[in-house]
């Protein structure tokens, strides 16, 4: 048997695990994610002739799998979100972005640099790569697929997908400020680089992806819905592999132009959904994208248990551990509580939404990718040893939890939790 052969073995192994593991766990203290990710660890385990999975001298093999899974889910959860944008309707996401994110940001930073006695450069990296969170690591935490009506979500589901959507593209400017901080000081403190940053990564990319995603999304929409020609218009001929193209299309062309394309995906998304929101194509669109992001999702934490399994803690310290369980144990819950204080929340769904900020397969892209930009006064090892392990913990400790607890919610609020 070749190396070959046992990847096919899997492959295939994994994708019907993928189908079938969902209705399995739906509801139990465990998750799909964290299913496979024991998986990865027991095969690895095994005296089988399997490739050696390393992130560290595959970085960037490991960069550009995990930017295509992130890609996809961004447009799956722009896709699922029935609520249209606006500043009160979305009033529970601008607050877990602007409060929740920053004071998360600047308490893993300085938990990094006072525990780790990291430098700034590298305490900042922390910070920005565990910044964006995933609830796609936690299907019970995430709102359903599409309907009719915008008041179909509750609060904590629409949250949390729509502080993922954004956050994801917005920890952006700040993996490129550790750069920007790393090679104008190295390992010390300096504010030369404050000001090129606030206005080249931080401003003007971040208004690029918002601008061509807006502008992709409504041209792809019309396409879509609006088009005179039976033959253009996608929407008839109901093929999901269209949002595929969607989510390429409005990333590449961001990303030409210099802008973030994270952020563009999401925002092509909400705008397709809004040019004709009742329409049925966006279950089509929706459930293709949700399938494809479920296999990436598998393999990838199939292969973060391979990692672990062959030896990607060797370099985690007892001061990474703590660090990586503050920030999901008391840093995130307190930022996100914090962050609610005053909104129309109930007390137990603040608490729900505060708590479950997972990290997952966005903190791998981005610490892959800035490892590729400049090299930080701390070993590469080290750093993928302590985000891998906060990601770790954030799979077991949400995936064991999620389900009773989002459950129990909707017992507590009498409604019926929406069909994954």
């Amino acid at each position: 048997m070749t190396i070959g052969d046992a990847v096919f073995a899997w492959l295939g192994a994994g994708a019907l695990l993928a189908a079938v593991l969902p209705r399995v766990v739906a509801g139990r203290p465990l998750s799909l994610p964290l299913v496979f990710l024991g998986g990865g660890i027991g095969v690895y385990l095994l005296p089988l002739p399997l490739p050696v999975v390393d992130p560290v001298d595959d970085r960037l093999m490991a960069e550009h799998i995990t930017e295509i899974c992130v890609i996809i889910a961004l447009m799956g959860a722009g896709l699922a979100l029935n609520r249209p944008m606006g500043w009160r309707r979305w009033a529970t996401t601008w607050r877990l972005l602007g409060v929740t994110m920053s004071l998360t940001v600047a308490f893993t930073g300085l938990t990094a640099w006072w525990l780790l006695d990291w430098p700034p450069a590298a305490a900042l990296l922390l910070a920005a790569v565990l910044a964006p969170t995933d609830p796609v690591l936690a299907a019970e935490v995430r709102v359903g697929e599409p309907t009719e009506d915008e008041h179909d979500e509750d609060e904590v589901r629409f949250a949390l997908t729509s502080e993922a959507g954004l956050n994801d593209g917005l920890a952006f400017p700040l993996v490129y400020g550790a750069v920007a901080l790393v090679a104008a000081a190295g390992g010390d403190w300096s504010t030369d680089w404050i000001g090129g940053w606030a206005l080249k990564d931080l401003a003007l990319k971040s208004g690029i992806g918002l601008l061509s995603g807006w502008l992709i999304g409504r041209l792809l929409g019309w396409l879509f819905f609006q088009t005179r020609s039976p033959a253009l218009r996608l929407s008839e001929h109901r093929e999901g592999f269209v949002a595929l193209g969607a989510t390429f299309l409005a990333y590449g062309v961001t990303e030409l132009l210099h802008g973030y394309g994270f952020l563009a995906v999401f925002v092509t998304a909400c705008s397709i959904r809004a040019e004709e929101r009742a329409h049925g194509f966006h279950n089509v669109l929706h459930d293709f994208v949700e399938q494809v992001e479920r296999l990436f999702t598998a393999v990838l934490l199939f292969l973060l248990g391979a990692f672990v399994a062959l030896g990607g803690l060797e370099s985690l310290t007892w001061r990474g551990i703590v660090t990586g369980l503050i920030l999901l144990l008391v840093i995130r819950p307190l930022s996100g509580w914090i962050g609610l204080l005053g909104s129309r929340m109930r007390h137990s769904e603040r608490w729900v939404t505060a708590a479950y900020g997972i990290r997952g397969i966005g903190s791998l892209y981005y610490l892959a990718y800035a490892l590729g930009q400049h090299s930080f006064p701390v070993p590469a090892r080290e750093l993928w040893a302590v985000v891998t392990f906060t990601v770790l913990a954030s799979v077991v400790l949400h995936g064991v939890t999620a389900g009773p607890v989002v459950k129990r919610l909707d017992r507590l609020r009498g409604t019926t939790p929406p069909r994954p």
